[in-house]
Order: structure tokens, then C-alpha cells, then sequence
């Protein structure tokens, strides 16, 4: 069952300690849209079912890689797209946003998506050691 967006996004606000929804909303849509491009097939397609329909989207209509990014990357990725992030701040909004996400995703398919990504990532979704 998809997570409602109001509760995605306060979730994400609370983890983010953002002072607005707009901020969390900003950091869910960008987090996202890079995340798609690193999931692919069903596991991308489960995950978009357990997200808001808004978010659901995004991640289904990915910017587009043409390499798996390590974390490092991915957050570096992550602070270039939002305007005035730096790779601290960027690090913070990607485990805020992806944290929620693995909450929705459940722990079986967060370890999928975990499985098609490089190692790391489980410190970035809040599950340390690949659940």
C-alpha cells in the first residue's frame, strides 16, 4: 500500500529537521528522480508502489545515469541538483528522503533495491549492513 504524500513528506521534514514542506518536498523529488536511475525493473516498480503517487512518478521517470553512482557520488549528484547544497547538507536530505522510503519499502524490498546498488548505500537508507 503506497504511503499518503502529506505523511511522506512530513516524515521527511521531521528526519530533514527542515523548517518547511516545500524543503522536504524539494529533497524527496531530487533524491528520487536520482534513485530511479539506479533501481531498475520490478524491484523500481515496487518501490514506486509503496511511495506517494507524485514521488511514484518520479521515480519511475528518472534522471538518467550512465553509471551507478557510489554514495559519495550520489550525494555529490544530490547537492548539485539543489540549489545552494553543499556535499554535507546534500548527505543529510539523502538519508532523510531515502530513510522514509525503506520505512515504505518494508524490509524484504529495501533489500532488493539495495541488491541492484553499489555498496554503501544501506548507511544512506538508515540499514547498516544490508538488512
Amino acid at each position: 500500500m503506497a504511503m499518503r504524500w502529506e505523511a511522506f513528506l512530513d516524515q521527511v521534514k521531521e528526519r530533514g529537521d527542515y523548517g518547511t514542506t516545500e524543503e522536504a518536498e524539494r529533497a524527496a523529488r531530487t533524491v528520487l528522480a536520482l534513485l530511479g536511475a539506479h533501481v531498475v525493473g520490478e524491484v523500481r516498480g515496487e518501490l514506486a508502489a509503496r511511495l506517494p503517487e507524485e514521488l511514484a512518478l518520479i521515480l519511475l521517470n528518472p534522471l538518467q545515469a550512465h553509471e551507478p553512482l557510489s554514495p559519495e557520488r550520489f550525494v555529490r549528484a544530490t547537492a548539485a541538483w539543489i540549489e545552494g547544497a553543499t556535499e554535507q547538507t546534500a548527505a543529510w536530505d539523502v538519508s532523510a528522503v531515502l530513510s522514509v522510503a525503506a520505512d515504505a519499502a518494508g524490509d524484504e524490498l529495501t533489500r532488493r533495491v539495495l541488491f541492484q546498488l553499489p555498496t554503501g548505500y544501506d548507511l544512506l537508507f538508515g540499514r547498516p549492513e544490508r538488512i
